[in-house]
């Protein structure tokens, strides 16, 4: 076998071995989806929308409460961890530039990013929970805040980096003073990859249990109340799954599948914008 052969030898097989792998993870993928849709569609009904959580064996059992305290946490969260994200990765960018600050923080907001969530939620239980006597709402859209804000973070300060210098001095040589470059250029050019990271960020704690359970913690019962602990749909879910009760594990299987499907959601959404970005180039 000659050296040329032996190349495209080990192409091909290289080439299988990773197309194998692919077809492997796809497959493992819909099983896991096609299980969770069949399951999940059997259990959605009407009630699960308008009845708030009941013990076992009622009929007029749901998930309101869970799916508006759902709402309540993710929705405190982003309105924190957003701006919080993008005014940090607009310094980073735009001021910070490569400065020693700047380049600590990016490294300090790439291990948060693949910082584990329970140790998130727990260190929020040292500095909140603990010192209020008690969990709520505040406690846990902190929480979901923090993991929220580096991957908003970085993807801002990825998408600024992107738009031309060349746009910057240009407004700068009209006499645009440098907020509203800021405003009214840079981010004009670097809105939907902007967008798209808040919609990851959103999707990323949208899913999360363990920071919940040291925070927020549940509550079968609807409440709006910020101060107390707040329901959940993801804390809801596990504790509905693992119960020995049939009723209880069909409302787990709904949650699961209406909260699969609204990060999914949100997942396709920002992979949509940010391909309509590229066509649009």
């Amino acid at each position: 076998m000659t050296a040329v052969q032996k190349r495209i030898f080990i192409n091909k097989l290289a080439l299988v071995f990773s197309t194998l792998s692919a077809v492997i993870a796809l497959a493992f993928l819909f099983w896991i989806l096609g299980v969770l849709v069949m399951k999940g569609v059997s259990a959605l009904n009407w009630n699960i929308f308008i009845y708030e959580g009941a013990p076992p064996g009622y009929a007029e059992s749901g998930l309101k409460h869970a799916l508006v305290g759902q709402l309540i946490l993710v929705g405190m969260a982003t309105g924190v961890g957003v701006p919080l994200g993008i005014l940090a990765g607009t310094y980073l960018s735009e001021y910070g530039k490569n400065s020693k600050l700047a380049n600590t923080i990016r490294d300090i907001s790439d291990i948060m990013m693949s910082a584990p969530s329970i140790v998130i939620g727990a260190f929020v239980y040292a500095v909140v929970v603990i010192p209020m006597g008690h969990f709520s709402a505040w406690a846990g859209a902190i929480a979901l805040a923090i993991m929220m804000m580096p991957i908003i973070l970085r993807t801002t300060d990825d998408m600024l980096q992107l738009v031309p210098g060349t746009l910057r001095e240009a407004a700068f040589a009209l006499g645009a003073p440098k907020y509203k470059v800021i405003m009214d250029v840079v981010y004009r050019g670097a809105k939907a990859g902007i967008l798209t990271g808040v919609l990851l960020g959103v999707a990323r704690v949208a899913g999360e249990t363990a920071p919940l359970l040291f925070t927020s913690f549940n509550d079968n019962f609807f409440t709006t109340d910020l101060n107390q602990a707040m329901p959940s749909l993801t804390v809801t879910m596990f504790n509905y799954a693992t119960s020995p009760y049939e009723d209880w594990q069909q409302l787990g299987w709904a949650a699961a599948f209406i909260l699969s499907m609204f990060i999914l959601g949100l997942n396709i959404l920002g992979r949509l914008i940010l391909l309509t970005r590229k066509k649009g180039k």
